[in-house]
Order: structure tokens, then sequence, then C-alpha cells
């Protein structure tokens, strides 16, 4: 084969049992099978369940390649086929997934338990399209027609899962692991605090993400579970979270460090960097203070970055989640919420103390809480206090009048 006859010119990623090597080549991930594999896969081109594929692959598209009339061959279909031949691939016996996230980016995870071993080989970015589960979508499709609904959002950005798995599982066994690896893609998500561009919730993935698996048909081990209950759950479920993870970092610089942020943990609530900027300034004239982006921008990267602050967003949010979720009414949200801003920062609220007194009824709040938005009355609270408390720090520093 033509393909076989290239591999040695291509650098090896990794080498996955039972000898299966995963290369790069310029902007495609590809992975030649030693033997015979069965996978499942959403790939466009021969997807689904297949016992006849002699490669898989991971292919970068550029952004202004995004229209499917822009790509040679006039199709995802036409352009996939393309491809193939110029990887030097069979066109019959490839499958292949695409996105706009960077070869280079990709992450590797190798688990592994007694005899059995999994990897995980992903590209992932969130940034531009992650959405959550039940989101309102973008598009409606039928019939291979696709009309746009009444919906703002910017499409772009994918996570890409191989997976690949030494051991002989059945049709019905690889379809249990694709929901394990869905659930594992999520929880990444969610425990980066990833935002949905979309609604108000977590993302739990991206609009275009793409799957395969493969397991080798030839193991002398046969795995009959890839739920949560089992060893193979269990690898399947930390490869794809950790490669997840990492591959998000790498990609776009989504980690730990950059959620450790308060308008990080507060952005999908509508509560904003910006919006601190034009309160800051009202409350600066009010103090005959004159304020600029030289101030705004010294000031609030440490605000931002106040981890004791970050706590006070993140316990906001999630009240704001409960309440979201139907789990809290608004009411104990918004005196709750308003308690624990005191507690932080010593604010008043609605000129009571909310150490002290029940915040007030929904009766007396502002006509945004009658709307049934207590996020509004929230962030208002919390971005007035964070001003008070920002122009107080600065003043007992010397560093205003």
């Amino acid at each position: 084969m033509f393909f076989t006859e290239m591999v040695g010119l291509m650098p090896v990623i990794c080498e996955i049992k039972p000898g299966d090597r995963v290369f790069r080549r310029e902007d495609t991930i590809i992975v030649e099978f030693s033997g015979l594999r069965r996978v499942l896969s959403t790939a466009r081109v021969n997807g689904g369940c297949r016992e006849d594929l002699e490669a898989v692959f991971n292919h970068h598209i550029p952004p202004h390649k995004h229209n499917p009339a822009d790509l040679e061959g006039g199709s995802v279909e036409g352009y996939l086929a393309h491809l193939v031949e110029r990887l030097g691939l069979p066109h019959r016996r490839t499958a292949g997934l695409l996105t706009a996230a960077g070869m280079e980016n990709a992450a590797v995870r190798t688990l592994n338990f007694r005899e059995l071993e999994v990897t995980a080989v992903i590209t992932a970015g969130v940034d531009v399209n992650g959405g959550r589960a039940g989101d309102p979508a973008p598009h409606y499709e039928i019939n291979g027609q696709w009309s746009p609904v009444d919906v703002t959002g910017e499409l772009g950005g994918t996570i890409n899962i191989m997976l690949f798995i030494d051991g002989s599982l059945p049709p019905h066994v690889l379809a249990r692991s694709i929901i394990t690896a869905t659930e594992a893609k999520a929880a990444a998500l969610q425990e980066l605090m990833a935002p949905s561009r979309y609604s108000r919730g977590i993302a739990t993935g991206s609009g275009t993400d793409q799957i395969i698996v493969a397991s080798n048909v030839q193991s002398p081990n046969y795995f009959s579970d890839a739920g949560k209950h089992s060893k193979l759950g269990e690898l399947i479920g930390a490869a794809v979270r950790d490669a997840t993870k990492e591959a998000l970092e790498k990609q776009t610089g989504l980690n730990p460090e950059r959620q450790c942020s308060v308008f990080a943990r507060l952005e999908r609530y509508g509560i904003t960097g910006e919006d601190f900027w034009r309160l800051l300034k009202q409350q600066e004239w009010d103090d005959g203070i004159a304020g600029d982006r030289g101030f705004f921008r010294e000031h609030f990267l440490r605000l931002e970055r106040d981890e004791r602050l970050v706590c006070l967003a993140a316990s906001v949010a999630h009240l704001l989640d409960e309440y979201e979720w139907g789990l809290l009414p608004a009411e104990t949200v918004v005196e709750m919420g308003a308690r624990f801003i005191h507690a932080v920062l010593g604010a008043r609220v609605n000129g009571d103390e909310a150490s002290g007194n029940r915040a007030r009824s929904p009766e007396s709040c502002p006509a945004y809480f009658h709307e049934g938005d207590p996020a509004r009355l929230l962030g208002r609270l919390l971005l007035s206090a964070l001003c008070k408390y920002e122009i107080q720090q600065c003043r007992q520093e010397g560093r205003l009048p």
C-alpha cells in the first residue's frame, strides 16, 4: 500500500497496542491499523460501525474554509475524498474527522490496567461555540438543507475524540464507550467551568464534536461493559477527561489559571469587565476622581485575580445556577447572594446591612427582579460592591485622594 510506504517519512506521535502507529502529516493526525479493528464513528464518510477500515484520521481545516462550498471538492464529502487521496489512504477503508483545532495542539493520554490499554487522542476548542446540551440551536436541518433560526451565536470550535481500546468489544459495547467518553468530555468542561455561548449554562461540548472508537477484534480479551462500573469505563473516562483538558489548554489556553478570574466565572450571566469599568467610572466621578483606562487596567487585573473575590464570584454564580435549574427560588438566591457579597466586601444592599437584616422582598426590588431575573440584581449588587471595595483599597494604599 502507498500509505504503508509513506509512514517511514512521517513523525510518529506514539505507538499504541497492539502495534498501531499514530502519525502526524502536516495538518492531519493519522492512525494506521496493524490488524483488524471494529470501529464505531460519527465520520461523514465511512462512518457508523465498520470492520474493514485500515486507517482513521483527524484533520485541521483553516477557519476561512468552514463554508463547505469553499472546500476542495465543493462539499464536506468531496473534500474528504480529495484529502484521503492526497494522503495516500484507501478511500473506501478510511474514516476521518474535521476540526478547526490545530494538530500540533493534540493531546494523547494512555492508561493501563492489567491486560487492558486505552488511548485517547484528542483535539479541542470551545471558546467560540461551546454549548450545553439542550441550548437553543442556530440552525434547522432537514433533508440535507440547512436554514438559520432566530438565535445569535458563532460557529467554530470542536472536540474531536479518537479512542483506541486494546480489547475486543462487540458493537453495543462500542456504543456504550461513546456514552462514557461523552460524559468524560462534559466532566472536563464542567471542571473548567467552560461557559456555553448560547445560554447561561456550563458547556457540555461544542456543536460540531465528533468521535471515533476502535477496538482490537483480534485481541484474546473480550470486554462486555464500558460503563462507569467497569475498569474499562474508568480508563475511558479518565483518559478522555484528562486529554480533553490538556488539548483545551494547548489550543486556547483554557485552564484552571485562566478560570481563576472573577469575570470568567460570571460572564455567562452577562456580568463582564466592561460593566465593572462603566460603573467604576461612574462612582469615581461621583467621588470627584478622574478615572481612565490605565487606572482600570491596573486595578482590574488585581481585583479580577484575587482568589477571595473569585470564591465570591463562584458562589454567586452557583446560586444563580441553582435558580436556573429550578432547585432554589429567586428570593432565596437574591437574599443569600446579598449576604455573601456583604460577608466578603462589607457592601450595603439597598440601604440594608445584608448581614443583619433579611434582603428586601421581591415587591421592593427593582423592576428587573419582578421580571424573574435575579442575575441582573445580584450582578448590579456585586459590581457596585466591587467598585467601592477597589476604590477603598486604592485610598488605603495612597493611590487615590
